[in-house]
């Protein structure tokens, strides 16, 4: 009977916990040289705590790890970094002041006799990985000068200098546009061949099911589908990962003929120029394009975040001109941002202080806060929009992406918000989360919303929007259906590849 092959890292029998919370429950998983393994679950379901054990950052408190199919010992990320396993981080570990090739040898600097840096052989010998990455960056360049894209690059970079055996990858695409995740991907197909095992942890199903070659699935903490049953098809992993959660696009069409929202010409110093649209009530209107296309400029200048220098704007069909975020709320604008940590959170509040943040004015005159009020409005919010009733003990940062996403939409519902414009809005939740937000734009639109709907998701602009803006260079080059519009014919107008006549629906 032939054996088994050995594995080149693996995890056996690991379970972690913190406090009377069973993060992983007997894990195990094994990693082969020459693979890519996709770990999908959703948000809560164990996948960070396991990479964290994996990487040195958490003990186990059983189970082991085993490389080459012996016994090891990680106390710590150095451990494991010269044990052979590097992670990538959705949030880099870079030094942005710091050039490419110090960052590549960044604590392990090649010395010279009398323990000098020597910076000729750094820079050659970090020339030499990105060529065997067939990346053209220049180890001089300073790191915070790259694009988001070239600076993951220059982590895996990290890695292959590092010698790691293993590279794990966590969210490695939330901020790349559909190039640059095609050559990332391209480029970890040429790692795998190269004999190095890779783990991949990411919510974009549809890239996971184009990239990898076996999926480990977990829920609760759990391996629901190890990698020697699953199988790479979209219904299944998502049945395995949340169970029967109906259609995954489940789209109402709600939209009216009276216009809520138009632009006319709109241009700002960041970079818009003569962008003009509508929104009507009940209408998701799609705004798409590849990153730095002008989606997230758009969004700014409604908001009151960046001023006009050309063009203007009504709302119900009054003047509509913005000199600040207060400005927008008080006439009913509301902004969904893309970093939700960084701009549409206090995470140092619990939920109920974030959702009635936007409107304090409700909750008592003259600078008061009737906390009774703010209590019974938040609570109703929580109820209507499924969100965890923890949200009211627990501070923000402690729930799950898609109970934050909900929390800021709660917010803009109790400031009676009627034009929701939402960046990125499932970027970065899992897809039980990602289908929540989805029935949550069928309510708003019932309601008589208009709804802005920026996203990077192709399947998802296509599949949720009423009409499509497509951005291209700080301009709208084009407005169509989506039954006129596939991945491929958004791509190509967003990048200005096809001259796009526009469609009036």
């Amino acid at each position: 009977m032939a054996s088994l092959p050995v594995a080149l890292w693996e995890l056996e029998e690991v379970t972690k916990r913190f406090g009377g919370v069973v993060a992983n429950d007997r894990v195990s998983l094994r990693l082969f040289g020459g693979q890519i393994h996709g770990l999908l679950g959703e948000n809560g379901s164990g996948k960070s705590t396991l990479i964290k054990t994996l990487c040195g950052a958490h003990q186990p408190d059983s189970g082991r790890i085993l490389r080459g199919g012996q016994p090891v010992v990680l106390p710590d990320p150095i451990a494991a970094r010269r044990a052979g396993i590097a992670t990538v981080f959705q949030e880099f570990s870079l030094v942005p002041t710091l050039s490419v090739a110090e960052n590549v040898y960044l604590g392990r600097l090649p010395l010279r006799r009398g323990h000098q840096v020597d910076w000729g052989r750094m820079r050659e010998d970090a020339r030499r990985v990105l060529a065997t990455m067939a990346v053209t960056i220049d180890p001089g360049a300073v790191v915070g000068s790259l694009s988001v894209a070239n600076q993951q690059l220059v982590e895996i970079a990290k890695a292959l200098a590092a010698d790691a055996t293993m590279i794990v990858l966590d969210e490695p695409t939330a901020a790349l546009g559909i190039e640059e995740i095609a050559r990332l991907h391209a480029l970890l197909r040429r790692l795998r061949d190269q004999g190095r095992a890779i783990l991949y942890i990411s919510h974009r199903l549809d890239e996971v099911v184009d990239l990898v070659d076996v999926v480990t699935i977990l829920k609760n903490g759990r391996v629901s589908s190890p990698a020697e049953q699953s199988r790479i098809e979209l219904s299944y992993i998502v049945q395995s990962m949340v169970g029967d959660v109906g259609e995954h696009y489940p789209k109402e069409h709600h939209a009216t003929g009276e216009v809520l929202f138009r632009a006319q010409g709109l241009g700002t110093a960041n970079r818009i120029r003569d962008v003009s649209f509508d929104v009507r009530r009940g209408e998701v209107f799609g705004l798409g394009g590849v990153l730095g296309s002008g989606r997230t400029e758009v969004a700014r200048a409604l908001f009151g975040m960046d001023r006009l220098d050309a063009g203007s704007m009504e709302l119900r069909g009054m003047p509509f001109r913005p000199l600040g975020p207060p400005e927008a709320i008080r006439a009913g604008v509301a902004l969904v941002p893309e970093n939700r940590k960084a701009d549409g959170l206090f995470f140092n509040f619990t939920g109920f202080p974030n959702i009635s943040v936007a409107s304090l004015s409700k909750l008592g005159p003259y600078l008061t806060i009737r906390l009774k009020t703010e209590r019974q409005a938040g609570r109703g919010l929580v109820k209507d929009l499924d969100i965890t009733p923890t949200a009211e003990e627990r501070l923000v940062g402690t729930l799950s992406g898609g109970n934050q996403q909900k929390i800021v939409v709660a917010r803009w519902l109790f400031a009676d918000a009627e034009l929701f414009v939402l960046d990125e809005p499932t970027q970065g939740i899992d897809i039980g989360a990602k289908i929540a937000v989805y029935r949550l734009l069928n309510r708003l639109t019932a309601a008589g919303k208009g709804v802005i709907l920026i996203s990077a998701d192709h399947d998802e602009l296509l599949a949720m929007s009423d009409r499509i803006g497509i951005m291209s260079h700080g301009r709208l080059v084009g407005i169509h259906l989506p039954r006129e519009l596939n991945v491929t014919s958004l791509v190509r107008a967003s990048t200005g590849a096809v001259p796009e006549k526009e469609v009036v629906a």
